[in-house]
């Protein structure tokens, strides 16, 4: 990923959830989204991937309207479909369907002049988990000062 140029980071992902894996996604995008997605005004904090009749599907992700878009901009949260191979797709689906696995994008960049999106086969924390991150982090930092 060197020389990748990134446009958009869900930190929330690292706090909610366990990432086991990542992936490399292409995203089907209209006109006014790629320009709205390269001035960096969208949001991941809610999105969601999903893998639905053979397809994979990014649900909830926030691409702001283009201010000179007019009659042609785009819907802002609407669903939009992911660019994997069918193994991908395969694998993705039978990881999610085991208990408490999700898809989660952590990020979205640019390679090679194109938009890609990097999602996360990820796993819930529970509250006492996000806790003993927090405890571990803040005895790191006691240790090192």
């Amino acid at each position: 990923m060197s020389g990748d140029k990134i446009l958009i980071q869900n930190k929330k992902a690292w706090h909610n959830y366990f990432i086991e894996d990542k992936l490399e996604a292409g995203i089907a995008l209209t006109g006014t989204e790629v320009k709205s997605l390269r001035a960096g005004k969208a949001n991941l904090n809610d999105a969601y991937a999903s893998i639905k009749n053979g397809e994979a599907w990014l649900y909830q992700a926030y691409v702001s309207p283009y201010k000179e878009g007019n009659i042609f901009n785009h819907e802002p949260r609407r669903t939009r479909k992911l660019l994997l191979h069918k193994y991908q797709i395969s694998k993705l689906f039978t990881k999610t369907k085991e208990r408490g696995y999700s898809l989660i994008p952590t990020k979205i960049y640019v390679s090679k002049g194109k938009i890609k999106v990097e999602i996360a086969l990820a796993k819930g924390k529970k509250l006492y988990d996000k806790r003993d991150v927090i405890n571990y982090k803040q005895a790191k930092k006691d240790m090192e000062s």
